[in-house]
């Protein structure tokens, strides 16, 4: 193996956390593996990695050479797949991960012209709110929402989501309509558990910025839920545009307070892996997610 196949063979060690999972990625011995680093190392005059028994720690320099050579590999891999992905039929399984709020009330109705237009490929949906190690569970990609932390993985942005504040007719109907961001402190307002940030609803007024702390008799943990209790009438609701924007057309949500309340507006990027060359079935995928929603299609003109 020639010096890019000793690169790759110590960044997938550290990718992988280890020889017996980085040996069983290239169909090669633990020891064979091991040989390949050592002689990277002799080859470099340097010590990259200090292994025990029990795990393998990155020098400094490892470190500095494991970051460069991260990348490189990822340009050597992307120019490769752009000099064939155009000849190449997308084809195979494309493992999807995204998250539950996006997954059902726009990825979903989406998929059947993805699929007409790319029949050899088959999808498989990993719906859920949990991070996922996109590595570790084997994704090819990811829809992830808000700022990305800093990691390894490419992002192209798909749209920025934004947050509405709306509520039933039936309820309005019952409780009247907020005029004012100090009007809330009389009206039941359902808020998404498990983050404080998320009862902190902010306002621009004529004094600046505002921020209220709302309260309600129900919480939910997740946004399906606080939907469908907006819906029943139960109280005011704040999620995003992507997840209310049907119901706003059909008319089971009315939005309020759209003259004060600050958006805030959320990337949504599709991410995967650098040590994964963008493969055609992945480029198909991205491509289709830009050209249907970057134009946010559930956006009410209302509410631009």
């Amino acid at each position: 193996m020639d010096s890019p196949g000793e690169m790759a063979a110590f960044v997938r060690v550290i990718e992988l956390g280890g020889f017996s999972a980085a040996a069983r990625h290239f169909g090669l011995t633990p020891s064979a593996l091991s040989k390949l680093v050592t002689r990277l190392e002799a080859r470099l005059a340097v010590r990259l990695l200090n292994r025990t028994t029990r795990k393998l720690m990155l020098t400094v320099e490892g470190e500095a050479y494991f970051s460069r050579s991260q990348r490189i590999l990822a340009e050597i891999q992307e120019a490769e797949a752009e000099v064939t992905r155009y000849r190449m039929r997308p084809r195979g399984l494309l493992r999807v991960n995204v998250g539950v709020a996006f997954g059902l009330h726009q990825m979903a109705q989406a998929m059947p012209l993805f699929l007409e237009r790319y029949p050899d490929i088959k999808l498989e949906l990993d719906v859920t709110d949990r991070m996922v190690d996109l590595l570790e569970e084997g994704a090819d990609l990811a829809l992830r929402t808000g700022p990305l932390p800093d990691s390894t993985l490419i992002a192209r942005k798909i749209c920025d989501l934004q947050r509405v504040i709306c509520a039933a007719p039936s309820y309005l109907a019952r409780y009247g309509i907020p005029h004012i961001p100090d009007d809330l402190a009389n009206h039941n307002c359902i808020a998404i558990s498990g983050s404080a940030k998320l009862n902190q609803w902010p306002f621009q007024t004529s004094s600046g910025r505002q921020t209220l702390t709302v309260t309600g008799n129900v919480t939910a943990n997740n946004a399906e839920t606080v939907l469908q209790l907006g819906m029943a009438g139960m109280g005011i609701i704040r999620l995003g545009d992507n997840i209310v924007g049907d119901e706003i057309s059909r008319g089971s949500l009315i939005p309020i307070l759209t003259n004060s309340h600050l958006v805030e507006p959320l990337p949504l990027n599709a991410v995967y892996p650098q040590g994964r060359h963008r493969s055609p079935k992945v480029g198909a995928m991205i491509d289709f997610l830009v050209q249907q929603f970057a134009g946010t299609p559930w956006r009410q003109p209302s509410l631009l």
